[in-house]
């Protein structure tokens, strides 16, 4: 008899699903455009920022900001969307975290990304604790 329940999709399946608003440009809103009228942004796709993040070098970090300016300038836009740019670190972060546990050798390093003033991101899996404990390693 096949259970009731649908099984769980992974961290990985969500980072890897292709989405049709993912990767366009659009008009940005006023609030997040600081009152530029008409400033494109970037709806940045999972996959780019999983790009991004692995190309922070070991011993060094990079703040969620200087991220969105790259994807941003990548994509030819003149902003990138905060909210789903950290939606999707924190995808990353999560699928970083199942590959560890699943023995993949080269997780998403999301730990060495910082909040744009320069902090912890509380949530990241296991915290600022967890974070600054990989950040020490």
């Amino acid at each position: 008899m096949a259970p009731k329940w649908k099984p769980k999709t992974t961290w990985r399946a969500k980072l890897e699903q292709r989405h049709p608003g993912h990767g366009k440009v659009v008009t940005a809103p006023p609030r997040m455009a600081s009152g530029r009228v008409d400033a494109s942004m970037l709806i940045p796709s999972p996959r780019k920022v999983d790009a991004l993040v692995r190309r922070v070098p070991k011993r060094s970090v990079a703040l969620i900001a200087d991220m969105r300016a790259r994807l941003a300038r990548d994509a030819g836009a003149e902003l990138a969307c905060p909210l789903t740019t950290g939606i999707f670190l924190k995808l990353v972060a999560e699928t970083s975290e199942e590959d560890r546990a699943g023995g993949e050798a080269q997780p998403a390093p999301y730990w060495r990304m910082l909040k744009d003033g320069g902090g912890l991101n509380p949530k990241f899996p296991g915290g600022t604790a967890r974070q600054a404990e990989r950040l020490a390693d």
